[in-house]
């Protein structure tokens, strides 16, 4: 089954269409700090805008249990999103209660609302399907049809996600529609050499799309915390940086079972590795082969690639026609460890064939070291779904509006 797109709901002049956004952007002091995800919903909303539908925007923020918390509240994202779009956007301090219905109820043609944050109602994500059907129907009240646009959340069973689209015609936005395109070319018609960048912290939180990859790339390209792992299982001393020790016989395996594929796995030579947790701690750059050789001693921690290694993978990638990055290459928070994570960002801003940037910290990073998002082929707002999509798993958010 083909994915269903906005064209399939017909007519949406006068109609109340509810979007369904990933809008859970960082705020500080009530401000929003990384619009990113805000922007990327730009065009889907002023698509159903030009076209006169009445758009309701729903979205979650943060983790709140279920109940309104001021410190999660969406009107923030409403005042960002009204300077972006160049329109007021009426925002409702409810999500199903009075506020929402006295909001959608005064909406005009060609204009737009958004809603309090969805999660501070406990039926949104709820394990019990009654509980999330149930509010989802109430929802639905405000809606003549549905238009999902959040990827980051397809791969979750909510009952904004999953249920309203069950409840109203519905239909993916062109934020989906992107991120499926690119996606499926990373998986199924990569462009080669094709090289994947691979960091953060943990190695476990990767394994699903090395094991999905690894017939499918020619080279893999390791980094963040998840290196020291890969290096314990080639034998060599970690001192005190971050190991999963119960990953390391699964990683031996891909080590195998890349040698067998003919793939490439390239592992840091280099490691900038520090006394302490901290931005101003000392640091050293010590051979990846023998970390607690330097002055750092056994007790040092590796914090972010070394520069030997950070200008090999810049060349890799630069020498690629397809890459997928995901995952920082160290601490890029602290600035004296943010040099290998700066390093791929350069060189994939710069490559000629189709760089992406695989949402999540990978998207933080880039943009809190300057970068933009038209600076690259694609930046991801999927984080978790994206990389579930690339581990081949089945998306029930995707599932409902038709893909398969």
């Amino acid at each position: 089954m083909a994915l269903r797109t906005i064209e399939s709901l017909g007519d949406l002049s006068g109609r109340r269409v509810i979007v369904r956004c990933d809008l859970n952007v960082p705020l500080s002091d009530g401000v929003v700090t990384d619009d990113g995800r805000i922007r990327a919903s730009l065009p889907t909303l002023n698509a159903l805008l030009h076209r006169g539908a009445r758009v309701i925007v729903v979205s979650h923020l943060g983790r709140p249990e279920g109940a309104p918390d001021a410190r999660y509240s969406l009107k923030p994202v409403a005042q960002r999103l009204c300077e972006l779009l160049g329109t007021p956007v009426a925002f409702a301090e409810d999500t199903v209660g009075s506020a929402a219905e006295k909001t959608v109820g005064a909406l005009e043609d060609g204009r737009i609302a958004l809603l309090e944050n969805l999660r501070f109602n406990a039926g949104e994500t709820s394990k019990d399907e009654t509980e999330r059907r149930a509010f989802a129907e109430r929802l639905a009240r405000f809606g003549d049809a549905m238009v999902s646009d959040g990827f980051g959340v397809v791969h979750r069973k909510q009952a904004s996600v999953f249920e309203l689209a069950q409840l109203l015609p519905s239909a993916a936005g062109s934020l989906i529609a992107t991120e499926l395109e690119v996606l499926d070319r990373l998986t199924e018609t990569p462009e080669r050499p094709y090289t994947v960048v691979l960091g953060g912290s943990k190695v476990s939180d990767k394994l699903g799309v090395i094991a999905h990859l690894l017939p499918r790339v020619d080279r893999l390209l390791i980094g963040g915390g998840m290196l020291f792992t890969f290096l314990k299982a080639q034998g060599h001393a970690v001192g005190a940086s971050l190991l999963e020790e119960d990953q390391l016989d699964t990683v031996r395996a891909y080590l195998d079972e890349a040698r067998e594929r003919g793939v490439e796995i390239v592992l840091p030579t280099d490691v900038a590795v520090a006394e302490s947790f901290s931005a101003d701690a000392a640091h050293t750059v010590q051979p990846a082969d023998d970390l607690e050789g330097g002055p750092a001693g056994a007790a040092g921690i590796g914090l972010d690639i070394g520069p030997d290694t950070a200008a090999r993978f810049a060349a890799l990638v630069s020498s690629s026609a397809t890459v997928f990055w995901n995952g920082p290459m160290g601490v890029f928070e602290f600035p004296p460890f943010a040099a290998g994570t700066k390093a791929v960002a350069e060189a994939l801003s710069r490559m000629p064939g189709l760089g992406v940037v695989g949402g999540g910290d990978s998207a933080a990073a880039v943009r809190a070291l300057g970068y933009r998002d038209r600076d690259f082929g694609h930046v991801s707002t999927g984080g978790g779904a994206s990389l579930e999509f690339l581990e081949g798993k089945k998306l029930p958010g995707l599932e409902v509006l038709g893909w398969s």
